[in-house]
């Protein structure tokens, strides 16, 4: 029916246009007007039958669109009575999931068809109907709330059919009423058909709206307030045409039915050994992946197909050994630091420039240098192996940087294979076809790099997000369970925490807080696995992952909601499975103060040589206990000073080692290592002036900056001879633990430069107040960015150096000495 609308549609304008034959519209066919009707030209001329003709057309739509989502309606109530009862069929969540927002667009569609009715039955060259357009755009806003849930509402319905076969068999047959002069009574629809409509509607809205204002006088009442309605219709559009799925067709699978876009995003594809970006592109029965040809100056950008694979032969088995042309040449993690650093003075520079008069040319060569660095960090950083097979003919591989990304492309491909799949063969003509389609289909435009988002963008945030994982519902069997928490940094995402493991439970509760340090991050995600104890499970890769992903789900970091001072608690729902947790934020500015302790009697926030005076020691006794517990048990933790440990146990330990508690030794052996890892940090980063010292931090900058190795030497070790002696003597101490850390980096993936990186802003950046002497730094990114590479570069350099005797570094007079 409305397909048919629609043509007639397109067809009346085309006769307009053409000052051809005038036709009329009714029951769907056109019928030549006979010579008696010609006193209706007049009316033409200006547009108004045309009018009342589009109308007309798109009220008998109206009333096809109401019946749709009063049918949608019809089993939400019943659905949401029983949610409450002790047989419930979905939950009170699930209801309003699915139903989202469907009420709301009935009623005003509901309203806005009861107003427009009468004044097409009475029409005459005096109706108006603009203010109705214009009001119907005005409440937009509720079909952008239905658009953001969309694809949950779908997911969650898919889950519920799956789950409960009652539910299953109501979705698949409601029943959608007919026009009212139609002899058809009902026709039977799924709900994932009917979910689509409200989407589809707008569109159509828009498009009669052109129509209208292309037949409505300019001095008639009606064009300013349909011109309103169309300017609202469109900015809408064009703000939601990234997020929906369009449906949009390519061309025709070999079952007749329409080939569909399903997912695409770009991906790192190893290729003859070397790294390669490329444009992935799952369909409704194939993967194609492309990648973007060079073209001339000015043409449109097109793709070229590097190999597609139909989905009935596509399978994820892993490689055998013995197939060496997949060798992952993985970077040192230290170049990955030393580039996102790079990156990150370079924003401070563009930020500095901006502001800076005749700047704008810099800014320029300062993006473009900024680009070439975010694409190489966004080619180097994955190294999670995602292996796709033809089961005719090759293996492909592609890196991702996280879990989560890879069980996302599986699953949407493993949902794909369950439908009835032929293999196919596409014809050149038809690959051509179908990869130039690539280009306007894509829903992923851009690589995710800084330099391709507007300024007005959010930088995301900087600084440390606090984390309480607290549970999760919804295992249908006891399981050994953990999650961990990523989050975004330069375009792809990093695992940041990760949970105990809660063993035999279908409800594990972890209570577990964890402070996560951002960069410029805009998403937190929550992965959670069952935990494989079974040996004979490892697999030969040594990235794979071996435990199962049991659900996955993702928020955004919304700078007002997470910036307030409170805990704000929020659920994430991924397949069936409910994670609670809590986060508060706290942002780099505030976070890198260093505020000395009112309490002078503990050791947090309290001056190094008041603790060594008080203690009669040379080194603090909780350095000295945190670094004999960490050599103990976590010297062969994978991360260990780099994965957060939970901060209640932190606190816990802060308290313990405050108040100078008897059970320190014994809540020292039951911690989680991690914890203790974090506590040792925690002491260093509160302290009320950096380890190395605000008076020689200046002197710090000017020594690693030195060119001459010799004058470097001589300057860097008689600025550690200047240190206090509480202070060198614990600076020593953690200097040899950190590279005995060092030397297991084949088991714990912690080289020196992950460790100065950890370590360095911790042990150097000065408090406050000698921060902001005599400079002006503009946003928390420039806090981040100033020095940080130089902080790191100075801990590196004393990680390097052969071992440094404190003894024989005070007797050596060999140094060149002067007043630093």
């Amino acid at each position: 029916m409305e397909e048919e609308e629609e043509e007639v549609l397109c067809y009346l304008d085309r006769v307009l246009e053409e000052e051809e034959e005038v036709f009329e519209y009714g029951d769907g066919e056109l019928d030549p007007i006979s010579p008696t009707h010609r006193q209706f030209k007049g009316d033409m001329e200006k547009g108004l039958e045309m009018k009342k003709l589009v109308l007309s057309g798109f009220l008998a739509s109206e009333e096809i669109y109401i019946n749709q989502l009063e049918a949608l309606l019809l089993p939400m109530r019943p659905l949401k009575a029983t949610a409450t009862t002790s047989q419930p069929v979905l939950t009170i969540q699930q209801v309003e999931t699915i139903f989202y927002k469907i009420q709301d667009i009935f009623e005003i569609h509901k309203e806005f068809y009861d107003a427009l009715l009468p004044n097409i039955q009475q029409w005459d060259e005096k109706v108006t109907v603009g203010h109705l357009f214009q009001k119907l755009a005005s409440q937009l806003g509720v079909y952008k709330a239905f658009v953001d849930n969309y694809k949950v509402a779908l997911e969650t319905a898919e889950k519920c059919s799956q789950a409960n076969s009652q539910f299953q068999k109501i979705s698949e047959n409601l029943k959608v009423k007919g026009p009212k002069d139609s002899k058809d009574c009902t026709t039977i629809v799924t709900m994932e058909a009917l979910l689509y409509k409200p989407i589809d509607r707008v569109t159509r809205s828009t498009l009669v709206l052109h129509d209208l204002l292309k037949h409505t006088p300019k001095d008639h009442p009606d064009f300013p307030l349909l011109q309103d309605a169309l300017r609202i219709s469109q900015n809408f559009l064009s703000s939601i045409n990234e997020e929906i799925d369009p449906r949009r067709t390519a061309v025709t699978t070999p079952k007749g039915e329409a080939r569909q876009l399903v997912k695409d995003g770009f991906l790192v594809e190893v290729s003859e050994s070397s790294r390669k970006v490329r444009h992935v592109f799952l369909f409704t029965d194939l993967l194609l992946c492309a990648k973007m040809k060079k073209t001339a100056v000015g043409r449109h950008q097109q793709y070229e197909c590097k190999w597609y694979i139909p989905l009935a032969d596509l399978t994820f088995q892993t490689l055998d050994e013995s197939d060496t042309s997949h060798s992952i040449q993985v970077l040192p993690e230290h170049e990955i630091e030393e580039m996102k650093i790079k990156i990150s003075v370079l924003k401070s520079e563009i930020q500095k420039e901006k502001k800076a008069p005749k700047g704008q040319s810099r800014v320029e060569r300062l993006r473009k240098k900024m680009n070439e660095q975010e694409s190489w960090l966004l080619l180097h950083s994955p190294t999670i192996p995602f292996r796709i097979h033809n089961k005719h003919g090759k293996s492909y591989l592609f890196l991702l940087s996280s879990d989560y990304e890879r069980s996302e492309w599986r699953e949407s491909i493993q949902k794909l294979q369950k439908k009835d799949l032929q293999a196919c063969v596409l014809s050149s003509v038809e690959l051509q076809v179908l990869t130039s389609s690539c280009f306007k289909l894509r829903t992923v435009h851009n690589i995710p790099v800084t330099s391709n988002k507007d300024d007005e963008e959010t930088p995301g945030l900087y600084g440390f997000l606090h984390v309480i994982v607290h549970s999760a519902k919804g295992f249908k069997e006891s399981a050994n369970l953990y999650c961990t928490l990523e989050v975004d940094s330069y375009g792809y995402f990093v695992s940041k925490a990760k949970t105990r493991v809660f063993r035999d439970t279908t409800e594990p509760q972890w209570n577990e807080e964890f402070e996560i340090e951002l960069e410029g991050s805009q998403y937190l995600r929550i992965l959670c696995y069952e935990k494989c104890y079974d040996k004979s499970m490892l697999n030969k890769d040594d990235n794979e992952i071996v435990d199962k992903i049991m659900g996955k789900g993702q928020v955004q970091l919304d700078p007002q909601t997470v910036q307030s001072k409170n805990w704000h608690m929020d659920v994430i729902e991924m397949n069936g499975i409910k994670v609670e947790f809590s986060m508060k934020f706290t942002s780099r500015d505030l976070s890198l103060k260093r505020t000395p302790s009112k309490k002078q009697s503990g050791v947090f926030g309290v001056k190094i040589n008041v603790v060594t005076k008080r203690e009669r020691s040379k080194v603090p006794y909780i350095v000295r206990q945190c670094i004999e517990e960490v050599e103990k048990r976590g010297i062969d933790e994978v991360g260990i000073y780099r994965i957060s440990g939970v901060a209640t146990d932190i606190q816990a330990l802060k308290t313990a080692f405050d108040t100078n508690t008897k059970d320190i030794l014994m809540m020292l052996s039951d911690m989680d290592i991690n914890a203790i890892a974090g506590t040792l940090k925690l002491y260093f980063r509160e302290l009320p002036e950096p380890l190395l010292t605000d008076r020689l931090y200046p002197a710090f900058m000017e020594g690693i900056a030195l060119s001459d190795p010799a004058a470097k030497e001589n300057c860097m070790m008689h600025l550690l001879r200047s240190l206090p002696d509480p202070n060198l003597m614990t600076f020593l101490t953690l200097l040899e633990h950190l590279k005995r850390v060092a030397e297991k980096e084949p088991i714990n993936k912690m080289s020196l430069h992950n460790l100065a990186t950890v370590f360095g802003p911790t042990l150097l950046r000065p408090s406050e107040s000698e921060t902001t002497k005599g400079q002006h730094i503009t946003s928390a990114s420039d806090i981040w960015s100033h020095d940080v590479m130089a902080q790191v570069q100075v801990l590196l350099y004393y990680l390097q150096h052969p071992p440094i005797s404190f003894a024989e570094l005070k007797r050596n007079t060999l140094y060149f000495s002067t007043d630093v």
